[in-house]
């Protein structure tokens, strides 16, 4: 089993490689099979926002399939930066291992031609830009999404060259190695694969280089003290410390995050952050669904790279309403994120507008849980019938874009949003989830109930 595990995370294994590991998993051990006596009894949970080794993430994505079933969840999602390379991956993984899959990419993208122009949305690095997700991705536009993608890696390229070029300057400032970024940082990307390389990326090389200059928990912790002018925390500071923990890279990067990057973001410019009309168009038109993703007002990060501060809290029933004017068919938001008082309103914004509500809880960490429990509280139960709507939303899209749950053509067109969402819940719990793709099955699904 652990052979087989192995290279399905690995990711200097092919995408074929990966699959067939997992395959070869489940066909040795059938207790290991969907509905075998050793897979974890599901709990319901669903992750709709899961990122991959296509962004930054230690994890392909056959093993962040793996990760999610074995944790119990019931339906996974991938959600890159930038990319769509784990898609299919992703859609095949959680097959082999019956469990539900979609899949979906987030963007950048520019309001800048907006009241919200000198605001910080939900981006801490910027203003007049914002974070969204377009989710439900069918299978058979995921080439149209890369090739959408495709100019926005190439322009984010050209600034993090810029970007490794700041981070450098800082590291020889204080006598470390510098980094490079064809050197350092594209390798630990899979840009050669149609993968996207983020700020994580070029702070993950900086940490190598870090390691590499003071190799132990002291050495480490004086070096960023005062040679980096960095306070690590006392938490983070004793894991740092310990000679043994698997997570050191993560946890430096999460410094590092949260204490320099805005030494060294380089703002992007219109050709990487499209606006958010020609966003939500590009989206709507290869029968995906456009969601805004809310962040609010941070007081804690369950990721551990966010300081405190104020996003849109303070002009929220604003910015949504204009948000749908620019084409948003959902919110999006992470439910252990907020305060029970921000998921009330942002559940009642999503009600008063007619807009989709999707869930997700953003995994980039080795730290990070699967799970997420408190999808299981009674007011959190409709976000897990949406990521069955979602599933079934993709499938059927594919099959015929008219049975998109957004296609003014869909026989259910005329139904208010909860309506369409709960009748697609059922054809997405309704699914053989190892061939979920089956167009007998789906033509079927799609004609009950009209």
């Amino acid at each position: 089993m652990s052979d087989w595990l192995r290279i399905a995370g690995d990711p200097g294994s092919t995408r074929e490689g990966r699959l067939a590991a997992l395959s070869s998993l489940v066909a040795e051990d059938p207790s290991l099979a969907p509905g075998g006596a050793a897979v974890p009894r599901p709990t319901g949970e669903v992750n709709n926002h899961v990122h991959t080794i296509y962004s930054f993430s230690p994890y392909t994505p056959a093993m962040a399939a793996w990760k999610a079933r074995a944790a119990g969840l019931s339906a996974a999602g991938s959600v890159d930066h930038d990319s769509v390379s784990a898609a299919v991956e992703m859609l095949e993984a959680c097959a082999i291992l019956g469990i539900g899959s979609t899949v979906g990419f987030e963007i950048r993208v520019s309001i800048l031609d907006s009241p919200f122009a000198d605001r910080k949305i939900n981006n801490p690095d910027s203003l007049g830009n914002a974070y969204i997700t377009v989710q439900g991705l069918p299978r058979s536009s995921i080439p149209a999404a890369a090739a959408f993608l495709a100019p926005i890696c190439k322009e984010r390229g050209l600034r993090n060259r810029k970007t490794t070029q700041a981070v450098s300057a800082i590291l020889q400032d204080a006598r470390v190695e510098p980094i490079d970024y064809d050197k350092d940082v594209l390798p630990l990307s899979k840009a050669s694969e149609g993968g996207s390389v983020t700020e994580r990326h070029i702070l993950a090389a900086a940490a190598l280089a870090i390691f590499r200059a003071w190799p132990t928990g002291p050495a480490l912790l004086a070096g960023l003290k005062d040679s980096l002018r960095i306070e690590v925390p006392a938490k983070v500071a004793s894991l740092l410390a310990e000679a043994s923990n698997p997570h050191k890279l993560s946890d430096l990067i999460g410094v590092l995050k949260s204490a320099f990057i805005d030494r060294v973001f380089v703002q992007p410019g219109p050709a990487e952050c499209v606006t958010a009309r020609a966003a939500t168009a590009f989206a709507l038109s290869v029968g995906a669904i456009p969601a805004y993703s809310y962040l609010g007002d941070v007081a804690d990060s369950p990721t551990g790279d966010k300081k405190a501060e104020r996003f849109e809290d303070a002009y929220l029933d604003e910015l949504i309403p204009y948000m749908v004017d620019q084409g948003f068919k959902a919110l999006t938001y992470m439910p252990p994120r907020n305060t029970k008082a921000q998921l009330a309103r942002i559940r009642n914004l999503a009600a008063r507008h007619g807009l989709l509500e999707i869930s997700g809880v953003d995994i980039n960490s080795s730290r990070q849980s699967f799970s997420c429990p408190e999808l299981l509280e009674p007011e959190n139960h409709h976000l897990i019938d949406a990521t069955w709507a979602l599933i079934a939303h993709e499938k059927l899209s594919s099959l015929d874009p008219r049975y998109g749950i957004f296609s003014p053509a869909n026989p259910r067109a005329g139904l208010p949003i909860q309506e369409r969402m709960a009748a697609y819940a059922r054809i997405g719990k309704a699914l053989d989830l190892t061939r979920p793709e089956d167009p007998t099955l789906l033509e079927r699904l799609a004609l009950q109930g009209r």
